[in-house]
């Protein structure tokens, strides 16, 4: 299922800096191949399989962009105002039966078709309506409120590039050229796993040293909101041979199988293990705070169950964690599976705010930080840091708007420095 090899992701360091990952999941993960036709009203959120072209003009006439009179610009005086009898009405949806004269005015409403002859509209608030005539004044440019045929797409323009991710602005696009469906590559499947002896199912009974699960609902809140077809298999247990084989299962028709925990470095920490029975996992430490426990790799299906031989998925360890789950999702799952998807890359782009607190960082490691933003006196925005720091602090998410990013080569802030504001909206896509 998964477009990868075993060697994709070969790197010498220990840990694997972002910018080095986001560059190898370019490079050598190759997007699913198989396209399917969806009707529009279902294709938010699908990725284009080609470029789609424009069949018609948009708008396809020349019309009003506003409510006023149609006239001809050469029948206006040079010096002072022009009296025009106006000589009929046109509303939207209708064509005009004949050219205007000269000297003559059409009145006119919005997304009205421009009467053969007109080229310019005066808005009806400019007007002096004078019986059957009315009275405009001088000044207005040639062209004034007409809408071109053609000026907002011309027939034969690329409207959508392959690998568009479809959002309702491109959908309302599409309809407004009378396109009724579109080709998008399939839809992507994701298997995922909570991992520990210490974690329950919410609702279920807790003992007094376990917890309930949170990642793999956040998981699926995030993988759905990406378009996904997510698969919940569970809570796996801390047993190494119970976690490959469930591993191996998972990876038939899935493109990805994404756990949480058990990625470290602890002794009752066995995914890792338990991928390299079944696969390779090419890296597991990303330079990143918080969720440098992260890995990455390639597993093999259950070859007894496999519809082919050479089944599998690719592979996303996460940190256990909440926060770590989300801060590796957007900064590492998500350009994993945009690339599988075939969509084209998406850049952050972080915004300029205001530190309203000092922090230091380590060096050569990408740091996040939660922050709440509120106007400073001077009416400036600026970040707060919320007070605790801890990974798994899930309100320290709920009660701020996003993070702050802190560049490899940064290891100290000041408060009142510019730093780099990414939204969760912006994260979460």
């Amino acid at each position: 299922m998964a477009q990868l090899t075993d060697d994709c992701f070969a790197f010498s360091g220990p840990l694997l800096s972002l910018a080095e990952m986001e560059r190898l999941i370019a490079e050598r993960i190759t997007p699913v191949q198989q396209t399917e036709r969806v009707p529009l009203r279902s294709a938010r959120g699908r990725v284009t399989a080609a470029e789609l072209k424009a069949p018609v003009d948009l708008p396809p006439f020349d019309n009003s962009a506003v409510d006023g009179y149609a006239i001809r610009h050469e029948d206006l005086a040079v010096t002072g105002s022009t009296r025009f009898a106006v000589a009929g009405r046109l509303t939207a949806g209708h064509r005009p039966d004949a050219a205007i004269k000269a000297g003559q005015a059409i009145r006119i409403f919005t997304g009205a078709a421009m009467p053969a002859g007109a080229d310019t509209v005066f808005m009806q608030e400019d007007v002096t309506v004078d019986g059957d005539s009315i009275v405009v004044p001088n000044g207005l440019k040639i062209g004034a409120n007409r809408r071109l045929a053609g000026e907002d797409v011309p027939a034969g323009h690329v409207v959508l590039p392959a690998g568009t991710v479809l959002e309702a602005q491109h959908i309302a696009l599409v309809a407004a050229l009378g396109i009724t469906e579109l080709e998008v590559r399939r839809r992507l499947t994701v298997a995922i796993f909570s991992t520990g002896d210490e974690v329950v199912e919410p609702g279920a009974t807790r003992g007094d040293a376990a917890i309930y699960d949170a990642n793999r609902y956040l998981l699926t809140a995030l993988l759905e909101r990406l378009g996904a077809g997510v698969t919940d298999l569970g809570i796996l247990t801390d047993d190494p041979d119970a976690l490959s084989a469930a591993l191996a299962k998972a990876a038939i028709g899935h493109d990805l199988v994404i756990t949480s925990g058990g990625v470290s470095t602890g002794e009752a920490d066995h995914v890792r293990s338990a991928v390299e029975r079944i696969g390779s996992l090419v890296f597991w430490r990303v330079a990143i705070k918080p969720g440098r426990p992260v890995a990455m790799g390639v597993i093999r299906a259950a070859a007894r169950e496999a519809a082919e031989a050479d089944s599998g998925a690719a592979f996303v360890g996460l940190p256990g964690n909440p926060v770590a789950v989300f801060v590796t999702f957007v900064r590492v799952v998500k350009p994993l599976l945009l690339r599988l998807s075939g969509a084209r890359p998406q850049q952050l782009m972080a915004l300029p705010v205001r530190a309203a607190f000092a922090y230091k960082k380590k060096k050569d490691r990408r740091e996040y930080v939660r922050v709440a933003l509120r106007r400073g006196a001077d009416g400036e925005v600026e970040a707060v840091k919320h007070p605790q720091d801890g990974a798994g602090i899930l309100t320290s998410l709920t009660e701020t708007d996003g993070l702050l990013e802190f560049p490899e080569d940064v290891t100290a802030i000041q408060a009142g420095d510019r730093v780099g504001f990414l939204s969760y909206a912006a994260l979460v896509g």
